[in-house]
């Protein structure tokens, strides 16, 4: 990785995700690339907006110039929301979030057992619809639990209970699944390359499964937890009863808990493939072209913590840079990390807001000017006149 600044008339890509809470991905962008030209006015700029297939993936998408499309869907608590995808090409970006998303529960309210995916189902039958038959199918942020049971509902699979009726969506209903059809999978599927892209790893149950780590944070108490771990592994044996022993390795498999299981859903019904999120969202937006042209790579997140290290967009950025030998920096909102830890991981120095002002809540009102004041500082430390 190269150490030296880089000079005041070369060529700076910011590819930086989302600072939550505070900044899009590609608002950073725009607050790093003004704080930047205050200090070094004849440096060029390209911004190459980021994301690791969580929220802010379609967004990153669209600034990569994918076109933007809007569709109505079954949100997480059954009524209708909006939800966009990406398309270009063929190809489309969609985030589970957009459907099925904490982002459309109402303030304080949850649904851990009730919460449904359904509505990702349909905006994956609204992306093949559009004519993609490459999806890369980005989850997080979700608020459902339910294993994508609702994703495959809405794509045609059959989920029976003893009645030989449709189970209610959510994850608690699961435990009445009796069997389980799904020949009636819109056809397309099969002829349609879908990529998981997570940057989680987790099985679909255990004590590192969807339930026990990610159940908590959508609202499920310790009852709820292991009840909605209970259900997933039934599902998963009703699911071994109708496609054989394979959907007892998918359970098992890495991703298959991420975003309430829906991981689990998309790699036993959708015959997805799995890769780290960020991974494929590189590839998708072109940054091995763009990582060419820098001299210099500015990336980052609203926290550079230990969870950074593990797939986040920041990690990935570096790694990709460093094989090529070019030096990475970082912005952020806070800083967890010690200076070994970010060498580690490739990036050479972090400007962390918290460095200008130390109140975090200050920092999450005043993201944006705080943002082109680190901006400045980077400039004035990492480029040469």
């Amino acid at each position: 990785m190269a150490d030296a600044a880089v000079e005041a008339t070369g060529r700076v890509l910011i590819a930086a995700d989302k600072f939550k809470g505070s900044l899009t991905a590609v608002e950073v962008a725009e607050r790093v690339t003004a704080g930047l030209r205050r200090v070094a006015p004849r440096i060029e700029v390209e911004s190459l907006p980021v994301a690791d297939g969580g929220d802010g993936t379609v967004d990153a998408a669209v600034a990569a110039g994918f076109e933007r499309r809007e569709v109505r869907v079954t949100g997480p608590l059954g009524a209708e929301v909006t939800a966009a995808y990406a398309l270009r090409d063929g190809t489309a970006v969609v985030e589970m979030a957009e459907a099925s998303g904490l982002r459309h529960l109402p303030p304080g309210v949850f649904a851990p057992l009730t919460a449904t995916t359904y509505g990702t189902g349909e905006l994956l039958r609204a992306a093949l619809d559009a004519g993609a038959r490459t999806i890369v199918f980005g989850v997080g942020g979700s608020a459902t639990n339910d294993g994508g049971a609702g994703m495959l509902s809405a794509l045609g699979a059959r989920l029976l209970d003893r009645d030989g009726e449709e189970i209610p969506h959510g994850g608690g209903p699961l435990r009445e699944l009796v069997s389980a059809d799904l020949s009636g999978l819109d056809a397309r599927i099969a002829e349609t390359e879908i990529i998981l892209a997570s940057d989680v790893d987790n099985p679909l149950t255990g004590p590192k499964g969807a339930a026990a780590v990610y159940g908590p944070q959508k609202g499920a108490s310790e009852e709820d937890v292991e009840m909605l771990d209970a259900s997933l592994a039934h599902y998963a044996e009703v699911m071994e009863e109708a496609i054989g022993p394979k959907a007892a390795d998918y359970a098992r498999s890495p991703g298959a808990g991420a975003a309430g299981g829906i991981g689990y859903g998309a790699l036993v019904g959708l015959d997805a493939s799995f890769r780290a999120g960020i991974e494929v969202m590189l590839d998708v937006l072109g940054f091995a072209a763009a990582l060419e042209r820098a001299d210099l790579v500015i990336t980052g997140e609203g926290s550079l913590d230990e969870q950074t290290l593990h797939g986040k967009a920041p990690a990935g950025v570096a790694a990709a840079a460093r094989a090529r030998g070019t030096r990475v920096v970082a912005v952020c909102g806070r800083r967890a990390l010690s200076d070994r830890e970010l060498v580690k991981a490739g990036i050479a120095r972090a400007y962390a807001l918290t460095d200008l002002e130390p109140d975090p809540a200050t920092c999450i009102a005043n993201a944006g000017p705080l943002l082109e004041r680190a901006a400045e500082r980077l400039a004035a430390q990492e480029l040469r006149s």
